[in-house]
């Protein structure tokens, strides 16, 4: 049996992200992933924008490794030569009750720390943006986006230099946790035994799953887990629009807004589908075309003038979720030894959105819950 100091269980840019600090501070680190490359469930399948911090509970790890991850995330990218664009971000409101809400946002993200959101009125905003419609408005000049596949390989490349190693193709089959060392069995066409006293469990989707085949963990510190589908739809066309647009956030997300990539072709989306896959080939990534209807009826609220037929299904990609439907949003999970009592675990549940802002500081997390 091959013996190393760390496995990170999961090569998304969370997986990626925790094996990098590992390895930076002189772990020998295994980063296992069950596909046959990174990032290609949650992590290549979003949005892709850089977030403020602007939604979440004050307080709450969400909220906090948003703002701090924010920081990391762009002085990674403009160090690391990682495509990015802080193209910034308008939030928007129509009617009494979207603008009290507006406003209930505008406080919740000072309260977080973001300090630089600007007010608009219907017409400042159609100065921003001329094709927008909206009675009011935030402008989040701190929102970007970023190529997530891009800086998946530079974390990669930082793993590896450190001494650390990715092994694709290797699905975890189980987990025996043990005294001062834990024995990972991997499946798939190398099959093996690896023992280590560092285990992190950053499986994404498939997070609550492992954590049920550790030997060791009972029960109850296992979360049950919902999925939530989201499609996108491309626009066919030029957009109007140079930055963001996000409408209210509803109850599962943050509502079908307009993003753009850094080529700015624009893209709508996530709407919101909960299903119920049992292992990850159950999943059907094809988007429904018959879906564009709501899309439509969505966009014009913010976008009154999108031409007829402009949505082309484009792309999906699934949430891991710990609450389900109709239930309030839960935080981020990082479950360590302090919590359930095993020495060297660590298991990382429910990271959705803002994940991909805030992987630099969960990984600062990861480590700082290790060591607790």
């Amino acid at each position: 049996m091959d013996q190393v100091d760390a496995i990170v269980i999961g090569a998304g840019v969370v997986g990626l992200a925790v094996g990098r600090a590992l390895a930076q501070r002189g772990l020998e680190t295994i980063v296992l992933e069950r596909a046959d490359a990174i990032g290609t469930a949650t992590s290549s399948r979003n949005s892709e924008v850089i977030h403020a911090g602007l939604y979440y509970p004050t307080g709450s790890l969400k909220a906090r490794l948003c703002v701090r991850g924010r920081e990391l995330l762009l002085r990674h990218c403009e160090s690391h030569g990682v495509a990015h664009r802080r193209c910034g971000k308008l939030l928007v409101a129509n009617g009494a009750e979207q603008a009290a809400r507006l406003r209930q946002i505008a406080a919740q993200a000072a309260a977080n720390g973001v300090l630089d959101l600007r007010p608009l009125s219907a017409d400042e905003a159609r100065r921003l943006e001329p094709a927008l419609h909206a009675d009011e408005a935030l402008l989040s000049p701190s929102t970007g986006i970023v190529d997530s596949h891009a800086l998946m390989l530079s974390l990669q490349g930082e793993l590896e230099a450190a001494g650390g190693a990715l092994a694709l193709r290797s699905p975890v089959e189980a987990v025996l946790l043990g005294d001062g060392a834990h024995v990972v069995q991997v499946g798939g066409e190398a099959a093996c035994e690896l023992a280590a006293r560092v285990v992190v469990n950053a499986a994404g989707l498939w997070a609550p799953a492992v954590a049920s085949r550790m030997s060791g963990l009972a029960a109850r510190w296992v979360p049950r887990p919902h999925y939530a589908k989201g499609s996108y739809f491309a626009l066919s066309g030029r957009s109007p629009f140079s930055r963001l647009v996000y409408p209210m956030p509803d109850a599962a997300g943050l509502g079908v807004h307009l993003t753009l990539d850094l080529a700015g072709q624009a893209r709508f989306g996530p709407d919101v589908e909960w299903i119920a896959p049992a292992t990850p080939d159950e999943i059907d990534y094809r988007v429904d075309a018959g879906r564009a209807a709501r899309f439509d009826a969505e966009v014009r609220r913010y976008w009154p003038g999108m031409p007829e037929g402009a949505l082309q299904p484009a792309y999906s990609g699934v949430r891991p979720k710990l609450a389900g439907p109709g239930a309030p949003a839960e935080d981020f999970v990082l479950q360590g030894p302090s919590r359930h009592g095993v020495a060297g675990l660590l298991n990382l549940f429910g990271i959705e959105s803002p994940g991909l802002t805030a992987c630099l500081a969960l990984a600062d997390e990861a480590l700082a819950q290790l060591a607790a």
